[in-house]
């Protein structure tokens, strides 16, 4: 057994650590690990949470979306000087400008194991229906020269997608040390027990920010359509504006929306077990993901699953199996499918199941955490 390593994990946001880390950072205590989380977005409450997990909570100074060159510089020196003075015998960086700035400081403070993961390429990698804007093309050329700085840095990168290593290290040509595919953070399953799906009426339910590229747009014109045939067909959706994107569904329109019943619209909740409980059928029609959480959610609940044939999405379903693959921006491809289960009622649980077997044998937390700790060097 390996002890009293020292680990700094670098993220952005504080929810991060409690939300998606919770585990892997219980994990490390457990076996006698020092862990320290590094948070540029947090509040006092944030700290106390990472706190409670039994990590040291350190706050730097990051702008997640910044493109100015001195903060980034500025925060780089800082990461460098605070790593400098734990010791830390491991990073693991993960989220874009952390993967960046971290990994290179942890070179430049001559840290034994430096360790990075992308859970997604982002939206600079995404395709758009019309093509990408001039900026993001811009901001995606620089993210590539850093790129090409930080990850030769690395000893171990990991993602979470066959399609991401191919699109980002192979096809630019980027020398990185060792890389892994994940396949999904994980979950801790006995936090979404399996239940069998109510059939009437079929209720679909689609969770994710309001954005474009998580395929908002497309759902909303595919509701349309369903309900033009189906008009007692029920839909639901979860998830917050995002005001700082671009991609946004705007406020008035969504007022709109629900002013017309075309679907509930709850907010953002904490609680999605007891929405995905409610539901017959999850439906995320993005344009690309690492390995989208919702979706092994919705499936470990046992719960049949419509999502496009792209990066990271493809991943999570079996075609004809536990869900349907459709086009990326097909409206029309998304109404059928969803049309397809209001027909087949006895599809929704039959392919339900699947979807539970499939997330029992790929997304269960503790798997995933083994798969890790082997790869920080750490594992029994």
């Amino acid at each position: 057994m390996h002890h009293n390593k020292t680990i700094v994990l670098i993220g952005t946001t504080g929810a991060s650590f409690y939300g998606f880390r919770a585990d892997l950072i219980k994990r490390l205590v457990q076996d006698k690990h020092v862990v320290y989380a590094f948070t540029s977005e947090y509040t006092n409450q944030c700290l106390e949470k990472i706190s409670a997990l039994g990590a040291r909570p350190v706050t730097y100074q990051l702008s997640r979306g910044g493109l100015n060159p001195f903060s980034d510089l500025m925060a780089l020196r800082q990461l460098v000087q605070k790593l400098k003075q734990i010791k830390a015998d491991i990073v693991f960086s993960y989220f874009a400008k952390p993967v960046i700035y971290g990994s290179i400081a942890a070179k430049w403070a001559k840290v034994p194991v430096v360790i990075g993961m992308l859970e997604g390429l982002g939206y600079t990698f995404t395709e758009q229906p019309n093509g990408q804007t001039l900026k993001t093309r811009i901001v995606r050329n620089v993210q590539l020269l850093l790129y090409r700085l930080a990850l030769p840095q690395l000893d171990h990168m990991i993602f979470l997608n066959r399609d991401d290593q191919q699109d980002l290290l192979e096809q630019h040509h980027i020398h990185v040390a060792q890389s892994h595919i994940l396949g999904g953070i994980g979950l801790d399953l006995s936090q979404y027990p399996y239940r069998e799906a109510p059939i009437e009426p079929i209720r679909f339910l689609f969770i994710g920010r309001l954005l474009k590229e998580k395929g908002i747009f497309e759902f909303i014109d595919a509701i349309r359509l369903v309900k033009s045939q189906y008009p007692n067909a029920q839909f639901t959706v979860l998830g917050a504006i995002d005001h700082a994107n671009m991609g946004a569904l705007k406020q008035h329109v969504l007022d709109q929306l629900i002013d017309e019943k075309l679907f509930d619209y709850p907010g953002y909740v904490t609680d999605v077990q007891s929405w995905i409980s409610a539901s017959s059928v999850f439906v995320l029609p993005s344009y690309r993901e690492g390995i989208p959480r919702s979706t092994q959610e919705a499936m470990a609940m046992g719960r049949p699953v419509i999502t496009t044939d792209v990066p990271g999405c493809r991943e999570t379903v079996v075609d004809g199996v536990n869900g349907f693959l459709i086009p990326k921006w097909d409206a029309q491809a998304l109404a059928e499918r969803m049309c397809f289960f209001i027909k087949n009622p006895e599809k929704v649980n039959q392919m339900g199941s699947e979807s539970y077997k499939i997330a029992l044998r790929s997304y269960d937390v503790r798997d995933v955490n083994e798969k890790l700790l082997g790869i920080m060097g750490v594992s029994d």
